[in-house]
Protein backbone atom coordinates (compact mmCIF):
# COMPACT_ATOMS: atom_id res chain seq x y z
CA UNK A 1 0.00 0.00 0.00
CA UNK A 2 1.41 3.46 -0.90
CA UNK A 3 2.34 5.66 2.05
CA UNK A 4 1.07 9.13 2.82
CA UNK A 5 3.54 11.99 3.06
CA UNK A 6 5.63 12.74 6.13
CA UNK A 7 4.10 16.21 6.06
CA UNK A 8 0.63 14.68 6.07
CA UNK A 9 1.42 12.44 9.00
CA UNK A 10 2.71 15.46 10.95
CA UNK A 11 -0.40 17.57 10.32
CA UNK A 12 -1.98 18.15 13.75
CA UNK A 13 -5.61 17.33 14.47
CA UNK A 14 -7.84 20.19 15.51
CA UNK A 15 -8.32 20.30 19.30
CA UNK A 16 -11.59 22.09 18.58
CA UNK A 17 -13.06 19.41 16.31
CA UNK A 18 -11.45 16.12 17.31
CA UNK A 19 -14.09 15.45 19.97
CA UNK A 20 -16.94 15.84 17.46
CA UNK A 21 -17.55 12.04 17.13
CA UNK A 22 -18.09 11.81 20.90
CA UNK A 23 -20.47 14.77 20.81
CA UNK A 24 -22.42 13.24 17.95
CA UNK A 25 -22.65 9.93 19.81
CA UNK A 26 -23.96 11.76 22.89
CA UNK A 27 -26.63 13.46 20.80
CA UNK A 28 -27.70 10.13 19.32
CA UNK A 29 -28.17 8.85 22.88
CA UNK A 30 -30.54 11.76 23.43
CA UNK A 31 -28.15 13.91 25.46
CA UNK A 32 -28.18 17.64 24.74
CA UNK A 33 -24.66 19.01 24.17
CA UNK A 34 -23.93 22.64 25.03
CA UNK A 35 -21.13 23.74 22.73
CA UNK A 36 -18.47 25.82 24.44
CA UNK A 37 -15.80 24.45 22.12
CA UNK A 38 -16.09 26.44 18.91
CA UNK A 39 -16.13 30.13 18.06
CA UNK A 40 -19.37 30.05 16.09
CA UNK A 41 -21.33 33.09 17.30
CA UNK A 42 -25.09 32.84 17.80
CA UNK A 43 -25.30 36.54 16.86
CA UNK A 44 -27.42 37.03 13.75
CA UNK A 45 -25.65 37.84 10.50
CA UNK A 46 -26.50 41.39 9.36
CA UNK A 47 -29.64 41.25 7.21
CA UNK A 48 -28.01 43.57 4.69
CA UNK A 49 -25.45 40.86 3.85
CA UNK A 50 -28.02 38.09 3.45
CA UNK A 51 -30.29 40.30 1.35
CA UNK A 52 -27.42 41.10 -1.01
CA UNK A 53 -27.28 37.42 -2.00
CA UNK A 54 -31.03 37.00 -2.01
CA UNK A 55 -31.53 40.01 -4.29
CA UNK A 56 -28.59 39.30 -6.59
CA UNK A 57 -29.53 39.20 -10.29
CA UNK A 58 -26.43 37.23 -11.35
CA UNK A 59 -27.10 34.97 -14.35
CA UNK A 60 -23.60 33.50 -14.60
CA UNK A 61 -21.72 32.78 -11.38
CA UNK A 62 -18.31 33.61 -12.79
CA UNK A 63 -14.80 33.79 -11.39
CA UNK A 64 -13.92 37.01 -9.65
CA UNK A 65 -10.51 38.64 -9.94
CA UNK A 66 -7.77 36.67 -8.22
CA UNK A 67 -7.17 39.44 -5.70
CA UNK A 68 -10.90 39.93 -5.11
CA UNK A 69 -13.28 42.26 -6.87
CA UNK A 70 -12.19 45.86 -7.26
CA UNK A 71 -15.43 47.08 -5.72
CA UNK A 72 -15.04 44.95 -2.61
CA UNK A 73 -11.39 45.81 -2.05
CA UNK A 74 -12.23 49.48 -2.45
CA UNK A 75 -14.90 49.20 0.25
CA UNK A 76 -12.50 47.34 2.54
CA UNK A 77 -10.07 50.25 2.18
CA UNK A 78 -12.88 52.64 3.19
CA UNK A 79 -13.64 50.42 6.19
CA UNK A 80 -10.04 50.76 7.35
CA UNK A 81 -10.20 54.53 6.78
CA UNK A 82 -13.10 54.68 9.27
CA UNK A 83 -10.69 53.16 11.78
CA UNK A 84 -8.06 55.80 10.88
CA UNK A 85 -5.97 53.25 9.00
CA UNK A 86 -4.75 54.33 5.57
CA UNK A 87 -4.90 51.35 3.21
CA UNK A 88 -5.17 51.24 -0.58
CA UNK A 89 -7.20 48.65 -2.48
CA UNK A 90 -3.97 47.48 -4.17
CA UNK A 91 -2.60 46.54 -0.74
CA UNK A 92 -5.39 44.02 -0.16
CA UNK A 93 -5.78 40.44 -1.42
CA UNK A 94 -9.17 38.86 -0.72
CA UNK A 95 -8.84 35.27 0.43
CA UNK A 96 -10.96 32.24 1.23
CA UNK A 97 -11.19 33.03 4.92
CA UNK A 98 -8.45 34.32 7.20
CA UNK A 99 -7.04 30.79 7.07
CA UNK A 100 -5.99 31.12 3.44
CA UNK A 101 -4.55 34.57 4.15
CA UNK A 102 -2.35 33.06 6.87
CA UNK A 103 -1.24 30.26 4.58
CA UNK A 104 -0.42 32.76 1.80
CA UNK A 105 1.54 34.89 4.27
CA UNK A 106 3.62 31.96 5.45
CA UNK A 107 4.22 30.74 1.92
CA UNK A 108 5.29 34.20 0.80
CA UNK A 109 7.85 34.98 3.50
CA UNK A 110 9.03 31.64 4.92
CA UNK A 111 11.04 28.89 3.28
CA UNK A 112 11.10 25.26 4.38
CA UNK A 113 12.93 24.99 7.69
CA UNK A 114 12.50 28.68 8.53
CA UNK A 115 11.13 29.67 11.92
CA UNK A 116 8.24 31.81 13.11
CA UNK A 117 7.99 32.85 16.76
CA UNK A 118 4.46 32.76 18.20
CA UNK A 119 3.34 33.56 21.75
CA UNK A 120 1.47 30.55 23.09
CA UNK A 121 -1.24 29.51 23.63
CA UNK A 122 -2.26 30.40 20.07
CA UNK A 123 -4.94 29.56 17.51
CA UNK A 124 -4.41 25.84 16.96
CA UNK A 125 -4.47 26.01 13.18
CA UNK A 126 -1.26 28.07 13.16
CA UNK A 127 0.44 24.73 13.78
CA UNK A 128 -1.34 23.29 10.74
CA UNK A 129 -0.47 26.20 8.44
CA UNK A 130 3.16 25.99 9.54
CA UNK A 131 3.33 22.23 8.97
CA UNK A 132 1.73 22.55 5.54
CA UNK A 133 4.39 25.11 4.58
CA UNK A 134 7.32 23.20 6.10
CA UNK A 135 7.82 25.96 8.65
CA UNK A 136 8.93 25.46 12.26
CA UNK A 137 6.92 27.14 15.01
CA UNK A 138 9.07 28.46 17.86
CA UNK A 139 6.73 29.04 20.80
CA UNK A 140 7.22 31.63 23.50
CA UNK A 141 5.13 31.04 26.59
CA UNK A 142 2.63 33.56 27.90
CA UNK A 143 1.11 32.69 31.27
CA UNK A 144 -2.37 32.62 32.75
CA UNK A 145 -1.13 34.29 35.94
CA UNK A 146 0.03 37.23 33.75
CA UNK A 147 -3.32 37.20 31.93
CA UNK A 148 -1.43 36.02 28.81
CA UNK A 149 0.21 39.41 28.26
CA UNK A 150 3.15 39.74 25.87
CA UNK A 151 6.23 37.87 27.15
CA UNK A 152 9.29 39.99 27.87
CA UNK A 153 11.14 41.15 24.76
CA UNK A 154 14.32 39.71 26.27
CA UNK A 155 12.67 36.27 26.00
CA UNK A 156 11.96 36.89 22.30
CA UNK A 157 15.61 37.89 21.80
CA UNK A 158 16.75 34.54 23.18
CA UNK A 159 14.73 32.66 20.56
CA UNK A 160 15.77 34.62 17.47
CA UNK A 161 18.14 32.64 15.25
CA UNK A 162 19.40 32.93 11.65
CA UNK A 163 16.35 30.87 10.64
CA UNK A 164 13.87 33.25 12.28
CA UNK A 165 11.93 35.15 9.63
CA UNK A 166 8.77 36.33 11.38
CA UNK A 167 6.81 36.85 14.58
CA UNK A 168 3.08 36.07 14.56
CA UNK A 169 0.54 37.44 17.02
CA UNK A 170 -3.25 37.25 17.30
CA UNK A 171 -4.73 40.53 18.54
CA UNK A 172 -7.13 40.24 20.32
CA UNK A 173 -6.10 36.68 21.02
CA UNK A 174 -7.66 33.35 20.27
CA UNK A 175 -7.77 31.41 22.61
CA UNK A 176 -6.83 33.87 25.37
CA UNK A 177 -8.94 36.96 24.62
CA UNK A 178 -5.89 39.09 25.48
CA UNK A 179 -5.71 42.52 23.83
CA UNK A 180 -2.18 43.84 23.30
CA UNK A 181 -1.72 47.43 24.45
CA UNK A 182 0.10 50.21 22.63
CA UNK A 183 3.36 49.68 24.51
CA UNK A 184 3.42 45.97 23.64
CA UNK A 185 2.82 46.67 19.93
CA UNK A 186 5.55 49.30 19.97
CA UNK A 187 7.97 46.85 21.63
CA UNK A 188 7.30 44.28 18.92
CA UNK A 189 7.72 46.99 16.27
CA UNK A 190 11.19 47.87 17.52
CA UNK A 191 12.11 44.18 17.81
CA UNK A 192 11.24 43.24 14.22
CA UNK A 193 12.94 46.34 12.84
CA UNK A 194 16.06 45.59 14.86
CA UNK A 195 16.26 42.00 13.58
CA UNK A 196 14.77 42.62 10.12
CA UNK A 197 11.80 40.28 10.65
CA UNK A 198 8.22 40.29 9.42
CA UNK A 199 5.47 40.90 11.97
CA UNK A 200 2.19 39.15 11.15
CA UNK A 201 -0.91 40.17 13.09
CA UNK A 202 -4.10 38.14 12.95
CA UNK A 203 -6.61 40.93 13.62
CA UNK A 204 -9.88 39.16 12.84
CA UNK A 205 -11.32 40.10 16.25
CA UNK A 206 -10.41 43.79 15.92
CA UNK A 207 -13.94 45.03 16.68
CA UNK A 208 -14.17 43.12 19.93
CA UNK A 209 -12.23 45.28 22.39
CA UNK A 210 -13.77 45.75 25.84
CA UNK A 211 -13.54 47.81 29.02
CA UNK A 212 -12.76 51.03 27.17
CA UNK A 213 -9.55 49.56 25.76
CA UNK A 214 -8.37 50.32 22.23
CA UNK A 215 -7.19 47.96 19.53
CA UNK A 216 -3.84 48.94 18.01
CA UNK A 217 -3.49 47.69 14.45
CA UNK A 218 -0.14 47.17 12.76
CA UNK A 219 -1.59 49.14 9.86
CA UNK A 220 -1.51 52.27 12.00
CA UNK A 221 2.14 52.02 13.10
CA UNK A 222 4.41 54.46 11.27
CA UNK A 223 7.68 52.98 10.02
CA UNK A 224 6.35 49.41 10.02
CA UNK A 225 5.13 49.42 6.42
CA UNK A 226 7.78 47.03 5.06
CA UNK A 227 7.51 44.64 8.01
CA UNK A 228 3.79 44.33 8.71
CA UNK A 229 1.32 41.78 7.35
CA UNK A 230 -2.26 41.86 8.64
CA UNK A 231 -4.75 39.01 8.46
CA UNK A 232 -8.44 39.89 8.51
CA UNK A 233 -11.81 38.19 8.04
CA UNK A 234 -15.57 38.76 8.00
CA UNK A 235 -16.20 35.53 9.93
CA UNK A 236 -16.46 36.86 13.46
CA UNK A 237 -17.01 40.57 12.78
CA UNK A 238 -20.33 39.99 11.02
CA UNK A 239 -21.06 36.48 12.30
CA UNK A 240 -20.40 35.19 8.77
CA UNK A 241 -18.14 32.19 9.45
CA UNK A 242 -19.68 30.26 6.56
CA UNK A 243 -18.89 32.96 4.00
CA UNK A 244 -15.19 32.01 4.12
CA UNK A 245 -13.99 35.47 3.14
CA UNK A 246 -10.87 37.05 4.58
CA UNK A 247 -8.01 39.16 3.35
CA UNK A 248 -4.27 39.68 3.53
CA UNK A 249 -3.17 43.31 3.88
CA UNK A 250 0.34 44.70 3.55
CA UNK A 251 2.00 47.88 2.37
CA UNK A 252 5.03 45.82 1.35
CA UNK A 253 4.57 45.56 -2.42
CA UNK A 254 6.81 42.50 -2.72
CA UNK A 255 4.70 40.65 -0.15
CA UNK A 256 1.51 41.49 -2.06
CA UNK A 257 3.01 40.52 -5.42
CA UNK A 258 4.23 37.20 -4.01
CA UNK A 259 0.98 36.39 -2.20
CA UNK A 260 -0.88 37.16 -5.42
CA UNK A 261 0.96 34.28 -7.13
CA UNK A 262 -0.29 31.89 -4.44
CA UNK A 263 -3.77 33.35 -4.94
CA UNK A 264 -3.58 32.82 -8.70
CA UNK A 265 -2.96 29.12 -8.11
CA UNK A 266 -6.41 28.82 -6.51
CA UNK A 267 -7.96 31.13 -9.16
CA UNK A 268 -10.29 33.36 -7.11
CA UNK A 269 -12.17 33.79 -3.82
CA UNK A 270 -15.91 32.89 -3.77
CA UNK A 271 -17.98 35.34 -5.81
CA UNK A 272 -21.29 35.13 -3.95
CA UNK A 273 -19.61 35.39 -0.58
CA UNK A 274 -17.80 38.54 -1.71
CA UNK A 275 -21.15 40.08 -2.59
CA UNK A 276 -22.43 39.36 0.91
CA UNK A 277 -19.18 40.59 2.49
CA UNK A 278 -19.20 43.80 0.48
CA UNK A 279 -22.76 44.51 1.61
CA UNK A 280 -21.83 43.69 5.22
CA UNK A 281 -19.42 46.63 5.20
CA UNK A 282 -22.49 48.90 5.29
CA UNK A 283 -23.56 47.43 8.64
CA UNK A 284 -24.34 50.34 11.01
CA UNK A 285 -22.21 50.97 14.09
CA UNK A 286 -25.24 50.27 16.27
CA UNK A 287 -24.91 46.58 15.32
CA UNK A 288 -21.39 46.44 16.78
CA UNK A 289 -22.37 48.46 19.84
CA UNK A 290 -25.09 45.94 20.62
CA UNK A 291 -22.86 42.95 19.92
CA UNK A 292 -20.03 44.24 22.10
CA UNK A 293 -22.45 45.01 24.93
CA UNK A 294 -23.78 41.46 24.68
CA UNK A 295 -20.33 39.87 24.67
CA UNK A 296 -19.17 41.92 27.66
CA UNK A 297 -22.29 40.85 29.55
CA UNK A 298 -21.66 37.20 28.66
CA UNK A 299 -18.00 37.44 29.60
CA UNK A 300 -18.74 38.98 32.96
CA UNK A 301 -21.31 36.30 33.80
CA UNK A 302 -19.04 33.48 32.64
CA UNK A 303 -16.01 34.70 34.60
CA UNK A 304 -18.14 35.27 37.70
CA UNK A 305 -19.61 31.76 37.54
CA UNK A 306 -16.25 30.10 36.85
CA UNK A 307 -14.64 31.86 39.81
CA UNK A 308 -17.18 30.15 42.06
CA UNK A 309 -15.95 26.69 41.04
CA UNK A 310 -13.42 25.21 43.45
CA UNK A 311 -9.96 24.73 42.00
CA UNK A 312 -10.66 26.65 38.79
CA UNK A 313 -8.52 29.56 37.57
CA UNK A 314 -9.51 31.81 34.68
CA UNK A 315 -7.84 34.68 32.83
CA UNK A 316 -9.72 37.95 32.27
CA UNK A 317 -10.15 38.49 28.51
CA UNK A 318 -10.29 42.05 27.15
CA UNK A 319 -11.25 41.13 23.61
CA UNK A 320 -12.53 38.44 21.23
CA UNK A 321 -14.95 35.98 22.88
CA UNK A 322 -12.75 33.31 24.39
CA UNK A 323 -11.14 32.60 27.72
CA UNK A 324 -8.62 30.02 28.90
CA UNK A 325 -9.62 28.13 32.04
CA UNK A 326 -7.31 26.09 34.27
CA UNK A 327 -9.03 23.06 35.76
CA UNK A 328 -8.12 20.87 38.76
CA UNK A 329 -7.46 17.91 36.44
CA UNK A 330 -4.30 16.40 34.98
CA UNK A 331 -5.64 15.69 31.50
CA UNK A 332 -8.28 18.00 30.06
CA UNK A 333 -8.50 15.86 26.90
CA UNK A 334 -9.61 12.89 28.98
CA UNK A 335 -11.96 15.06 31.03
CA UNK A 336 -13.54 16.60 27.91
CA UNK A 337 -14.10 13.15 26.41
CA UNK A 338 -15.51 11.86 29.72
CA UNK A 339 -18.02 14.72 29.81
CA UNK A 340 -19.36 13.61 26.43
CA UNK A 341 -19.21 9.86 26.95
CA UNK A 342 -20.11 9.26 30.58
CA UNK A 343 -21.61 12.36 32.19
CA UNK A 344 -24.72 14.50 32.08
CA UNK A 345 -26.91 16.62 34.31
CA UNK A 346 -30.60 16.23 33.55
CA UNK A 347 -29.57 14.71 30.23
CA UNK A 348 -27.36 17.65 29.27
CA UNK A 349 -23.57 17.92 29.03
CA UNK A 350 -20.95 20.32 27.70
CA UNK A 351 -18.32 20.20 24.99
CA UNK A 352 -15.12 22.16 25.59
CA UNK A 353 -11.86 22.57 23.70
CA UNK A 354 -8.85 21.03 25.51
CA UNK A 355 -6.08 23.62 25.51
CA UNK A 356 -3.02 21.44 24.88
CA UNK A 357 -3.66 21.79 21.15
CA UNK A 358 -3.26 25.56 21.46
CA UNK A 359 0.35 25.11 22.58
CA UNK A 360 3.41 24.00 20.63
CA UNK A 361 5.43 23.25 23.77
CA UNK A 362 5.05 19.65 24.87
CA UNK A 363 3.24 19.25 28.17
CA UNK A 364 1.72 22.72 28.39
CA UNK A 365 -2.03 23.28 28.57
CA UNK A 366 -2.82 19.74 29.70
CA UNK A 367 -4.95 21.03 32.57
CA UNK A 368 -6.56 23.87 30.62
CA UNK A 369 -9.54 24.33 28.32
CA UNK A 370 -10.73 27.09 26.04
CA UNK A 371 -14.30 28.31 26.39
CA UNK A 372 -16.02 30.34 23.70
CA UNK A 373 -18.73 32.52 25.23
CA UNK A 374 -20.82 32.64 22.07
CA UNK A 375 -24.03 31.41 23.71
CA UNK A 376 -26.79 33.21 25.57
CA UNK A 377 -26.18 33.87 29.26
CA UNK A 378 -28.62 31.28 30.58
CA UNK A 379 -26.87 28.64 28.50
CA UNK A 380 -23.47 29.78 29.76
CA UNK A 381 -24.65 29.67 33.37
CA UNK A 382 -26.07 26.18 32.90
CA UNK A 383 -22.87 25.06 31.18
CA UNK A 384 -20.68 26.18 34.07
CA UNK A 385 -22.99 24.36 36.50
CA UNK A 386 -22.64 21.17 34.45
CA UNK A 387 -18.86 21.67 34.30
CA UNK A 388 -18.72 22.17 38.07
CA UNK A 389 -20.76 19.04 38.77
CA UNK A 390 -18.65 17.14 36.26
CA UNK A 391 -15.45 18.08 38.05
CA UNK A 392 -16.85 16.75 41.33
CA UNK A 393 -17.84 13.40 39.82
CA UNK A 394 -14.74 13.08 37.60
CA UNK A 395 -12.48 13.15 40.64
CA UNK A 396 -14.54 10.38 42.22
CA UNK A 397 -14.85 8.22 39.09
Amino acid sequence: MPKISLKGSKMPSSPIRKLVPYAEAAKKRGTKVIHLNIGQPDIKTPRIALDAIKNSDIEVLAYSRTEGSEEYRGKIAKYYAKHHLKVEAEEIIVTTGGSEALSFAMGSILDEGDEVIIPEPFYANYNGFATANGVNVVPIVSKLEDNFSLPAISEFEKLISPKTKAILICNPGNPTGYLYNKEEIEQLTELVKKHNLFLIADEVYREFAYDGKQHYSLLGISGLEDYAIVIDSVSKRYSMCGARIGCLVSKNKEVIQTALKFAQARLSPPTLAQIASEAALDTPQSYFDDVIEEYVSRRDLLISELQKVEGVKVAQPSGAFYCVVELPVKDSDDFAQWLLEKFNVDNETVMVAPAAGFYASEGLGNNQIRIAYVLEKEQLKKAVHILSEGLKQYHNS
